[in-house]
């Protein structure tokens, strides 16, 4: 991912409950505001998703996108864009460290290259407003209410 946005999160979960989480993605509507519908097309090994195709209503932006998903255990996934009707290219992870007290720092990084012209700085904030949502709302998910946030542009 060449420019991106970072952000970091501490929830009160091992990394193998807070991978669960991400992993369910019939939950996503719930907890992730933005995505209205979701269907898992393929599975890859071990029964994890490896294709999914996602509905988007975020106000002014609708777009319906597919997203191919990459696993390594409960230590990372990355997704990168298969097909969009608004995006260019879509590029993102969740990476998990555990940390004592089964403790674990999320760090979800995120790019996006829109279809339409958009200032980069303007992009910039738009990714940081998802991923703070995504955070906040993976943390709530996970059952964990303490914590804060960490941003890098």
């Amino acid at each position: 991912m060449a420019e991106h946005t970072r952000s970091s999160i501490t929830i009160d979960a091992t990394p193998a409950t807070v991978m669960a989480v991400i992993a369910d993605f019939a939950a996503y509507p719930a907890w992730t505001g933005e995505v209205k519908e979701i269907e898992v097309l393929e599975t890859g090994e071990g029964g994890r998703a490896s294709q999914v195709r996602l509905l988007l209503d975020a106000g002014a932006i609708r777009d319906e996108h597919v997203l191919a998903y990459t696993w390594e255990g409960d230590r990372e996934v990355s997704w990168t864009l298969v097909r969009s009707q608004m995006l260019r290219s879509l590029d993102g992870s969740y990476t998990l460290a555990p940390l004592a007290g089964n403790r674990t720092e999320v760090t979800y990084q995120l790019a996006v290259d829109v279809k339409i012209p958009m200032l980069g700085m303007i992009k910039r904030k738009a990714e940081k407003v998802i991923i703070d949502r995504a955070l906040a709302g993976l943390k709530k998910r996970v059952g964990d209410t303490s914590g804060t946030t960490r941003s890098e542009g």
